[in-house]
């Protein structure tokens, strides 16, 4: 039998997981009781909510959350207006404060 088939035949057998041998050993025993006390630690159930930190964490958290509100576009459209109002002013208005034409 060439390599390869043997190769594709190991693939279809199972692993011999639990050998007769290996279950009497002491040597697995502790290894597989530390196994078994650390996922006894591990906490059970839902994990729990994670707090937003910093300002855009907290901006998501209220306005995209569980209850999600179109208050990001009306923050999007008074900050085109304060953008727009202060390059009017720079560009234009500050011409006209004292020279009026």
């Amino acid at each position: 039998m060439s390599f390869v088939t043997r190769r594709a035949l190991s693939t279809l057998i199972p692993p011999k997981v639990a050998s007769p041998s290996g279950i009497g050993a002491a040597q697995d025993a502790v290894r597989m009781q530390r196994v078994v006390s650390f996922y006894e630690k591990l906490p059970r159930g839902a994990a729990p909510d994670v707090k937003p930190s910093g300002l855009l964490g907290r901006y998501q958290a209220r306005y995209f959350g569980k209850n999600p509100s179109a208050m990001p576009f009306v923050h999007l459209i008074a900050g085109l207006v304060a953008i727009g109002y202060a390059q009017n002013y720079y560009f234009h208005l500050r011409h006209h404060k004292n020279n009026p034409h």
